[in-house]
């Protein structure tokens, strides 16, 4: 089966490169699949789960937002946050989503501070969503 390389890289660090046979990434306007010799582009992602396939094995992990290029031997994901779902601590998202919360609720904050924590709480709802469709 046709293979190509798939990278996922954060500001901090490289998360994953190695050769997938399908890449599934959350975009602006739904799921993106992404196979083999795919047509190039150049696609914003929102934060939510994306899926990557190895032989029979198929992968699971949160990302945020960022972008995403597509030639027909490569998928870059460049975003701000790449966590694998066997790595997410479902306690400490679901605190991050009480922080958020409450934040938002103040009556102080706005612009810039307010995009930043909606942004922060999509993150953690998308990773709560992806650690829980595994345990039910």
């Amino acid at each position: 089966m046709a293979k190509m390389l798939l990278e996922i890289v954060t500001p901090v660090e490289r998360i994953f490169s190695g050769e997938v046979e399908e890449v599934v990434i959350p975009g602006i306007e739904g799921e993106l699949g992404i196979l083999p010799e795919h047509s190039p582009l150049l696609t914003q992602i929102t934060p939510g789960e994306l899926r990557y396939r190895q032989g029979q094995t198929e992968h699971r992990m949160v990302i945020g937002e960022g972008f995403a290029e597509v030639t027909p031997a490569q998928v870059s994901v460049l975003t701000d946050l790449a966590v694998n779902e066997e790595d997410i601590d479902e306690q400490e998202v679901e605190e991050a989503i009480r922080r958020a919360e409450a934040a938002m609720r103040e009556s102080h904050i706005g612009g810039e501070e307010l995009a930043f924590v909606q942004a922060n709480l999509e993150k953690s709802v998308a990773q709560l969503r992806v650690k829980r469709r595994r345990q039910y």
